[in-house]
């Protein structure tokens, strides 16, 4: 059972919006070769703003995630897309329907 988070807000910097996108885009063929990543989202919330949504059975897969292809990527890309560093912030899921 998922018992364990990362929400991650992004904000594109101005024109940068479609680069955003397809990056995130291109982020899903990486994580699906994460087996301690239960879920993984890439939303768009308006226009320059997007986040990253992602779910764990516990710590280590988080911790594994945290130093995986998919962050190390959205480092290095950082100061070319997004209007500021991306801000990682550790969740704990109270309760969840469709993850195990």
């Amino acid at each position: 059972m998922v018992s364990k988070a990362l929400w991650v807000p992004l904000e594109a910097k101005p024109g940068k919006e479609a680069e955003v996108e397809a990056f995130l885009n291109s982020g899903l063929e990486l994580v699906q070769q994460e087996p301690g990543t239960a879920t993984w989202y890439a939303v768009k919330l308006g226009a320059s703003t997007f986040g990253i949504f992602d779910t764990f059975d516990d710590d280590a897969g988080r911790d594994a995630h945290l130093s995986g292809k998919v962050a190390e990527a959205l480092m290095e890309q950082a100061p070319d897309l997004f209007a500021k560093d991306p801000e990682i912030h550790k969740l704990d899921v109270l309760a969840a329907k469709g993850a195990s």
